[in-house]
C-alpha cells in the first residue's frame, strides 16, 4: 500500500519506488567489509606473508563482532548521532570511519607486524557490524508496513550485497598483482563510497518512540526475554545444539580454504576467478535449488538431506588435496562444495525464521543467527593448529566427521519434535 493505492509486483508504481535502488546500494556497502577483514582477501595476503596455519586460523576471531552485535544495537537506537537523524546520522558517522580503518589495514603490513593488522581488520569488522545493525533497522522503517515492498526491499539489499562480495572479494584479490595490497585495499575503501551516496541522498525514516526505559530493562527485552520465550517450546535444548553445531563442518574448513589453495599453488588469481566469482553462482543456484526442497519435503527433511550433502562436500578436498594443482578438480571442488552450501543454508535460514516467536522476531532470529556463526568465529579459530597436525587430506577428513553430531540430533528432532512446533512444515 503507497499512500492509500494498492500495488503489485508488476506494477509500475513499485517499480519506480527511488528507496529500491538506495537499498541496493546500501546493501552494496554492508557486504563490501567482510572479504576484507573476515574472509578471503585477508587470509589470502597473510598465506602470502608466510604466516603460520596457526595465525590464519585465528583470523576467525577477527568477525566475532558480527556474532555478538546484538549486544551494543540497543546503544545505536538510543544515542543521538550529532547529524542527519538518528539512522542517516548513524550511518554517516559509521561509514566514514569504515573508509579510514580499511584503509589503514591497507598501509598495515601483516609480514612485519601481524598483530596491527588484526587488529586494524577487527576494528573494520565491529564497525561492518554496526552498519548492519542500522542497515537493517533503516531498511525495515523506510518501507514502512507494507510486506509486498518490505519483501522487494530485501531482495534489493540482498543482491546489493551479493554483488559487493564480488566486487570487495575478487575484484580487490585482482587489483594486488597491479597496484599492490595497500592500492587494493584503497580500492576497497571507496567502494564504500557507494553506501554513503545512499546515505546522504535517501530519506530519514519517521522517528518512533522509543520507551524510556533503563540500560538494563532493554538489555532484559533484547536478549533475555527472547531466550526465555524460547526456552518454553519442546526439546529447545537440542535445537539449540543443532543450530550451533550445523555449521562446523564448514566453519573449520572455510577458514582454511585460502592457505589450502595456494599450498597446491593455485594462483591468486585462480582463487579470486573460481573460489569467489563461480562459488557465488553456484552458491545462489543451490539457494535456489534449497528452497525447491523445502517446499517438496518439508523444512527437517530438507534439513537431513541438505545436510548430509554439506558435510560429504567437503570430500572434495580430499579429491583435490590427492589431485594437486588441477584446475579442472579445483573446478570441480569449488561447484559442488558452493552448491551444497547454498542448498543447507536455504533449508537451515528457513528452519531459524519458522522458529522464531511472532512476540521477538527479529531478537529471536538475532540470536539463533548469531548462535549459528559462533563455530565460524570461535572454533573456527583452531582450524590452523588442526591442519598442521593432521595435514591437509586429515584435516578435511575431520572437517567432514565434524557435521555428524548435528545430523544425529537433527534425525532425533525428525523423530521426536512435535508437528505442531514447525508451523510451515507441510511434510509433518
Amino acid at each position: 500500500m503507497a499512500d492509500g493505492v494498492p500495488v503489485r509486483a508488476g506494477s509500475a508504481a513499485l517499480w519506480r519506488d527511488r528507496r529500491f535502488p538506495l537499498l541496493f546500494a546500501l546493501g552494496f556497502s554492508a557486504g563490501v567489509p567482510l572479504p576484507l577483514v573476515a574472509g578471503q582477501v585477508l587470509r589470502q595476503w597473510f598465506a602470502e606473508s608466510n604466516l603460520s596455519l596457526s595465525a590464519i586460523g585465528l583470523t576467525a576471531l577477527i568477525g566475532l563482532a558480527y556474532a555478538y552485535k546484538f549486544l551494543w544495537s540497543p546503544a545505536l537506537d538510543a544515542l543521538p548521532p550529532p547529524l542527519l537523524g538518528q539512522r542517516r546520522g548513524w550511518l554517516l558517522t559509521i561509514q566514514l570511519t569504515l573508509v579510514a580503518a580499511i584503509a589503514a589495514v591497507g598501509l598495515s603490513n601483516p609480514a612485519i607486524d601481524p598483530v596491527t593488522t588484526s587488529l586494524l581488520a577487527a576494528l573494520v569488522a565491529f564497525l561492518s557490524a554496526s552498519q548492519d545493525i542500522v542497515v537493517d533497522a533503516y531498511r525495515i522503517e523506510v518501507l514502512g508496513e507494507d510486506d509486498e515492498r518490505q519483501a522487494f526491499g530485501l531482495a534489493a539489499y540482498v543482491w546489493g550485497y551479493r554483488m559487493a562480495l564480488l566486487a570487495s572479494g575478487a575484484g580487490t584479490l585482482m587489483l594486488v598483482e597491479p597496484f599492490g595490497w595497500s592500492g587494493a585495499f584503497f580500492y576497497g575503501a571507496a567502494l564504500m563510497l557507494v553506501g554513503l551516496g545512499a546515505t546522504l541522498l535517501g530519506p530519514e525514516p519517521p522517528p518512533r518512540p522509543v520507551a524510556a526505559i533503563g540500560w538494563r530493562a532493554r538489555l532484559r527485552h533484547s536478549v533475555l526475554d527472547p531466550f526465555l520465550d524460547f526456552t518454553r517450546r519442546p526439546l529447545w535444548l537440542a535445537i539449540l545444539l543443532f543450530i550451533a553445531l550445523f555449521k562446523l563442518g564448514e566453519a573449520l574448513a572455510g577458514v582454511m580454504t585460502t592457505p589450502f589453495y595456494r599450498s597446491l599453488g593455485f594462483s591468486r588469481e585462480d582463487v579470486a576467478t573460481v573460489a569467489t566469482v563461480f562459488g557465488m553462482v553456484a552458491t545462489l543456484g543451490g539457494a535456489l535449488v534449497g528452497g525447491w526442497l523445502v517446499g517438496l519435503l518439508g523444512v527437517r527433511r530438507a534439513l537431513v538431506v541438505t545436510g548430509f550433502g554439506q558435510m560429504l562436500s567437503n570430500l572434495m578436498y580430499v579429491a583435490l588435496a590427492s589431485a594437486g594443482h588441477d584446475m579442472p578438480m579445483l573446478w570441480a571442488q569449488v561447484g559442488i562444495e558452493s552448491f551444497t552450501d547454498g542448498l543447507a543454508d536455504a533449508a537451515f535460514l528457513t528452519w531459524l525464521s519458522l522458529l522464531t516467536s511472532r512476540a521477538f522476531t527479529a531478537t529471536q532470529y538475532a540470536l539463533l543467527s548469531s548462535l549459528a556463526a559462533l563455530p565460524l568465529r570461535t572454533l573456527g579459530a583452531t582450524s590452523g593448529w588442526l591442519a598442521e597436525a593432521l595435514g591437509w587430506p586429515d584435516f578435511f577428513l575431520l572437517t567432514t566427521a565434524a557435521a555428524l553430531p548435528a545430523m544425529g540430533i537433527m534425525l532425533y528432532l525428525l523423530r521426536r519434535l512435535p508437528p505442531e512446533a514447525m508451523r510451515l512444515d507441510r511434510s509433518a
